[in-house]
């Protein structure tokens, strides 16, 4: 039902003056009798009589009371969250961090992340384009797009489905996803693996998206840890993984596939890539960058803390891993 106005408020002040019953008054006004009622009882006092501008302005001030969000009420904690965005935290880690490790001055404090998004999305933080600290950097929230499925041409390719449920429920370390991620008119790429337990990323600039480029970019990733963290890989079905049957040969590493279209099989390293955008956007000159600027991206992931983890970073967890091993 709508709310009342502030004429119609008029008309319950002069009905009232008249002496008229609320019951009357809600029949003028065509409106059930108690809404008549709690209007009278929510904006007069005890001592004072029902005014129709006295209503109104404690209705409008209820009302901005009730609707402002929490980021726009304290002060304290919106200068916190806008500080952190600033420093490359996303809206769930630092509402995570914050509800784990809080701040002396915010501790008792929570937030929700989704909070954290609607402030910047849809309350005042969209005047200071926040979304400029978010990782994809989009001005709105935008919706995936189902796309028809392709028949797959992969030799020897095993389907995800097969996988067992060990590697889908992160149970133990050493089961790896890859992916590759491309930049505006140029042939060199970057390779990506990510460990799905530990959240762990290795990245690599290669000269090219081919099968080759990408099976060397795996085999530095597999170089770089012990070999008995290395037990699954999961590709999607480009044409980057059709040397998936070397690898599975030298290392005894199993590997699978998504199904056509399906990049949320895999959506561990779908959503590494996202950081890895903030770094390096598709506009971003790859043969500008060297491999130190590459490792120093990876680093700062995986230094990054994470909710999965308890808000320990990758690198704490797989180091971890390795001295218990």
């Amino acid at each position: 039902m709508a709310k009342l106005t502030f004429f119609e408020r008029q008309i319950i002040e002069h009905g009232l003056h008249k002496g008229k019953s609320q019951r009357a008054i809600a029949k003028i006004l065509d409106r059930d009798p108690s809404v008549i009622r709690r209007e009278i009882e929510h904006n007069s006092g005890d001592y004072l009589p029902y005014t129709s501008a006295s209503a109104q302005r404690i209705s409008e001030r209820r009302e901005r009371n009730r609707r402002q969000p929490k980021l726009e009420k304290d002060l304290d904690l919106r200068a916190h969250v806008i500080t952190e965005l600033g420093e490359g935290q996303s809206p769930e880690q630092i509402a995570g961090a914050l509800q784990e490790h809080p701040p002396e001055l915010l501790r008792g404090k929570h937030l929700c992340h989704e909070t954290i998004y609607q402030y910047i999305y849809a309350g005042e933080g969209r005047y200071e384009y926040l979304y400029s600290c978010l990782r994809r950097k989009q001005p709105r929230r935008r919706k995936q797009r189902a796309r028809k499925p392709r028949k797959a041409t992969i030799i020897q390719r095993v389907s995800i489905h097969e996988r067992s449920v060990e590697v889908a429920k992160k149970k133990t370390y050493g089961h790896w996803e890859s992916d590759s991620m491309s930049c505006k008119q140029q042939k060199e790429t970057i390779s990506v693996q990510y460990e799905r337990k530990a959240q762990l990323v290795r990245i690599h600039k290669v000269a090219d998206k081919s099968a080759k480029s990408t099976e060397m970019a795996i085999r530095d990733t597999i170089a770089s840890l012990p070999q008995h963290l290395f037990k699954t890989m999961t590709f999607d079905n480009g044409g980057e993984g059709a040397c998936h049957t070397k690898l599975r040969d030298d290392y005894m590493l199993q590997t699978y596939f998504c199904d056509a279209y399906a990049s949320w099989q895999k959506g561990g390293v779908e959503n590494i890539n996202g950081l890895i955008r903030e770094y390096i956007p598709k506009e971003a000159h790859l043969a500008e960058m060297t491999d130190e600027d590459i490792y120093a991206i990876q680093e700062k992931l995986n230094n990054r803390p994470r909710k999965g983890l308890n808000y320990l970073t990758p690198n704490q967890v797989i180091a971890a891993q390795v001295g218990r091993c």
